[in-house]
């Protein structure tokens, strides 16, 4: 099965850094930890922000790769803008024009990360080739939103944040209203701050604990089936196995009220009925976490997207 992958590493709310599973080895005299019970223990907190974009800049071409000058001048020039925008505003003394926005969220609220992931992608997306999203299929629409201002559209509003008007609450995005975090997923997609998951174990139930919106999945291994298709829920219905050292959770079910994949916050295409997503944990390392995704969609998408 196509895989989206990246690696978050962590030491109890620190990021290392997101990269390819081929670029961690694993040390020579390093073995999978376990639990009392005996199953891999992939317990922890992991923070996967990134500097790499899910999606490759248009302006990159079909260059896959960036050199190693070009990885540490994105990662300076990240640093600067961090530096810059953290400089002590202008005292204001004018009142703002009638109706002008009054600002927010200070740049420390941001967390975006401070490297590219380990292997130098120009996109965490590696299929298809392009680095992006694969075309649509016909007749399914890409809805484009606004952090600027409202733009036309209809009910269900599917994106993360932005929305089409005040005049009712579902015209707002599904993580202005709490309802979904907007990097929470499932599948999990670095953006802005709040990019930590902590992982609990049982022997029987893994939960996954998102610091956004603290969205919890609760999810099964003892191999009962899925719920009933009628039954349908914001985050899906999740299933988890153990192949190996590798956790897998499958999750169907989810509601016609989210999107099947949302490239970014603004942006919504499909909905949550046809997609069906796996994802793997993988601890790696005693700091890192291999996690794994694939958004399989063919009745939204012409291709599965695929990243690592």
């Amino acid at each position: 099965m196509d895989m989206w992958r990246f690696t978050v590493k962590a030491t109890i709310l620190t990021l290392a850094s997101v990269g390819a599973g081929t670029a961690f080895g694993q040390g020579a005299n390093w073995t999978t930890p376990r639990t009392a019970d005996g199953q891999p223990d992939v317990q922890g907190v992991w923070d996967f922000r990134t500097l790499t974009p899910l999606q490759r800049p248009t302006d990159r071409g079909d260059q896959a790769l960036l050199s190693e000058e070009e990885a540490a001048e994105l990662e300076a020039r990240a640093a600067q803008s961090a530096i810059d925008a953290d400089r002590p505003s202008e005292i204001r003394t004018e009142p703002l024009p009638v109706g002008a926005p009054v600002g927010g969220y200070n740049n420390f609220w941001f967390d975006r990360g401070a490297g590219v992931v380990d292997d130098n992608r120009t996109s965490l997306i590696v299929s298809p080739e392009t680095g992006r999203v694969p075309a649509l299929q016909p007749g399914v629409e890409m809805v484009t939103l606004s952090l600027g201002e409202d733009l036309p559209g209809s009910r269900p509003v599917r994106v993360r944040a932005a929305g089409i008007g005040t005049d009712h609450w579902e015209d707002r995005g599904l993580a202005e209203r709490c309802l979904l975090g907007f990097n929470s997923g499932p599948p999990i997609v670095p953006a802005g701050y709040n990019q930590n998951f902590q992982i609990f174990q049982t022997s029987d139930h893994v939960v996954i604990l998102h610091e956004m919106v603290h969205d919890a999945r609760v999810v099964p291994l003892d191999g009962r089936p899925h719920l009933p298709e009628n039954m349908r829920q914001w985050m899906g219905d999740s299933r988890g196995y153990w192949d190996g050292d590798t956790l897998v959770v499958e999750s169907r079910n989810f509601t016609d009220k989210t999107s099947s994949f949302s490239p970014s916050v603004t942006m919504a295409a499909g909905d949550g009925t046809t997609l069906n997503l796996t994802e793997r944990f993988t601890r790696v390392a005693d700091d890192t976490l291999l996690y794994e995704f694939s958004v399989n969609d063919l009745t939204t998408f012409t291709a599965p997207i695929v990243a690592q």
